[in-house]
């Protein structure tokens, strides 16, 4: 390996290339919402297994879907980006996983009260399929722009992603009606719906994003496996190149574990800690969808002028804050009614909270993004976004583990105080993290890195 060399900044995009990439972040935020947060989880809980009163197997086995599915993105992840790397076939690769949480989805409205069996393979299979696809349509972000412009394009596919999950979401609602058993034969059709709204928003990524790169054959006497496993090792031996990529990952490790916390538990947190009404829980959902949308794109332009890294360090900062407004909420409410001189119910003030959330979410995932996208040479963009998905993925599952330890002894109001620690180790990992210095590396490799 070289001294780093300068190398050509990357051309922006055509804009329907960058607008078609952001457009599968809007449609694939319908699964997120529809199938993992909002309807089928409640309805796979409550209905499908049913073990009222308090729906223990039913947690359990939606808990045991969602990290079997977890566990198996993180292994084949980097090595699905290793392979399409060298074969230039991340579309192709892309369009496999699309079909699969498509058609995974429809085939939801299948499932009968009792069929647990086929439910959990068909949340398993989509599941796995959504997550590895975000891994791959993330890989695509640094064939868009120079890296300056990283910023406010990932910014750009957060914000629509979580503005379409905000619409698809309210029609849902609107047409679907209430999860229970007297309306299983109407919101059964979630699946079907969340197919419908993947299967045709993405159809501009398909028609306009590009695949670059040059396609190779596959040395004679490797097969996929075998070859993908070669390049990972290889990637092993060169990881000295990359630290501060490596050093960025270990930060998204602890930030990821504490927003799958806030993304699984908020909600749980308003309705047991809070006890919230429905009407202010239909406000915080509208609140953080479009809060986050506002927070992925601001801080997408703002990084295009501060900087990756501190942009990444301050959306880290503000979740700090916000589970500081989430865990302080009952102090909050007697402090301002003191100051103000109102009555105002601790849910309300928890709307503030919910406020700073939704600001945080979208700026850290964006800001994240980004930053991976800025450090990774272009020749290994799929292979190193495979190991930002990995990294996320085994965040989820200690995540949810640690929340769920410190929940049994401590109770979800002080347990929730787990996220404030995550959010704290994930900036002190990043400020030994020198951007420039990765971004140097990253150029070198481009101009340099010849192993295969």
């Amino acid at each position: 390996m070289t001294a780093p060399a300068a190398s050509a900044a990357t051309p922006l995009a055509p804009k329907r290339e960058i607008v078609g990439w952001a457009l599968y972040d809007f449609a694939n935020q319908a699964y997120t919402l529809l199938i993992v947060t909002v309807i089928f989880g409640d309805l796979f809980t409550r209905v499908i297994v049913g073990d009222a009163p308090d729906y223990a197997l039913g947690n359990l086995l939606w808990s045991l879907c969602i990290a079997i599915s977890c566990l198996a993105v993180a292994v084949v992840n980097p090595l699905c980006g290793a392979i399409s790397d060298y074969t230039a076939t991340r579309k192709a690769w892309l369009f496999a996983t699309y079909v699969l949480t498509v058609v995974g989805s429809a085939l939801l409205y299948v499932v009968e009260p009792g069929w647990i069996t086929l439910a959990m393979l068909l949340v398993i299979i989509t599941h796995f399929a959504f997550s590895l696809g975000e891994g791959l349509i993330a890989s695509f972000l640094p064939d868009l722009g120079p890296r300056e412009s990283l910023g406010w394009i990932s910014g750009l596919g957060w914000g629509l992603g979580y503005i379409g999950g905000l619409v698809a979401t309210a029609f849902a609602l609107q047409f679907l009606g209430e999860v229970s058993l007297e309306n299983y034969d109407t919101v059964r059709w979630v699946g079907p719906f969340t197919a419908l709204f993947v299967l045709l928003g993405c159809i501009p990524t398909f028609l306009w994003l590009r695949e670059r790169g040059q396609r190779r054959a596959l040395p004679v006497g490797q097969g996929l496996l075998t070859f993908g496993l070669e390049r990972l090792r290889l990637t092993w031996q060169d990881i000295q190149h990359f630290r501060d990529l490596r050093q960025l990952l270990i930060s998204v490790f602890f930030s990821m574990a504490g927003i799958a916390i806030i993304i699984s538990f908020a909600f749980i947190y308003g309705a047991q800690v809070i006890g919230w009404d429905e009407s202010v829980r239909t406000l915080m959902f509208v609140i953080v969808q479009f809060t986050a949308a506002v927070g992925a794109i601001g801080f997408g332009l703002l990084q295009s002028r501060i900087g990756a890294r501190l942009t990444y360090a301050l959306s880290q900062g503000l979740w700090v804050l916000a589970i500081l407004a989430i865990w302080l909420t009952p102090e909050l409410t007697e402090a301002s009614n003191a100051l103000l001189g109102k009555q105002w119910e601790p849910q309300y003030v928890f709307l503030f909270a919910g406020t700073l959330a939704g600001l945080s979410l979208g700026s850290a995932q964006s800001a994240g993004r980004a930053l991976v996208g800025a450090l990774t040479p272009a020749s290994k963009a799929a292979e190193f976004f495979g190991f930002w998905g990995m990294a996320a993925k085994l965040a989820a599952v200690f995540g949810m583990v640690g929340l769920g330890v410190l929940q049994a002894a401590f109770g979800l109001a002080d347990a929730i105080l787990f996220c404030l620690a995550l959010f704290v180790v994930a900036i002190v990992t990043i400020l030994r993290m020198d951007e420039q210095r990765g971004i140097a590396a990253a150029m070198a490799w481009q101009e340099t890195g010849t192993r295969t």
